[in-house]
């Protein structure tokens, strides 16, 4: 059986970058981390991401951790509910200049034809959506911007839009066809 240093070890072989200290941290409470991030933002990859950036930052920081302020875990959990703060304040930035581009691409009135109902239709299913889907797609269909365009605009991943445009796009069909709407489409 391999050696298993208990927890106090694991932190002093941490603080001296042992680089298996690092695994063993991540092994034993890379669980309690990612459960902090998950209660934040629900499981995907914006917790994913915290998890991640919180054992990066404890390892490229680890000169900053002192045993007599704490044991490691919590330590790691004082840097996860700081990942968890940037990543809230960088997804409000983001849905901020989402609802600013939006509303610069606000569409036209519409004209008084046989296309205002699938308007009204279309507009009542576009307020249904949460950000950031919503203000995508405005970008990609009022204000007629390319998906490159649309991650520049709103310093999203070009990645990420697309993959916002085509399931947003799939939800809204199905929902469409459900309620009836797309029949004649």
């Amino acid at each position: 059986m391999a050696f298993e240093p208990d927890d106090d070890e694991v932190a002093r072989r941490f603080a001296a970058g042992d680089e298996q200290a690092l695994a063993w941290a991540y092994e034993r409470w890379a669980g309690q981390v990612h459960g902090l991030a998950v209660r934040a933002f629900g499981p995907g990859p914006d917790a994913e991401d915290v998890t991640q950036q919180t054992f990066v930052a404890a390892w490229t920081g680890r000169a900053g951790y002192s045993s007599a302020r704490g044991p490691l875990p919590a330590w790691l959990h004082g840097i996860c509910r700081h990942k968890i703060a940037d990543t809230w304040a960088r997804l409000d930035r983001q849905r901020r200049l989402l609802q600013a581009a939006a509303a610069d691409a606000l569409p036209p009135p519409a004209p008084l034809d046989g296309a205002v109902a699938d308007r009204v239709l279309l507009r009542d299913e576009l307020d249904r959506l949460g950000q950031p889907q919503r203000g995508i797609l405005e970008l990609a269909f009022y204000a007629d911007l390319t998906h490159a365009q649309i991650a520049a605009r709103t310093g999203l991943p070009l990645g990420t839009v697309k993959s916002h445009i085509r399931r947003t796009l799939e939800r809204l069909r199905t929902r469409l066809e459900v309620d009836g709407a797309a029949a004649h489409a």
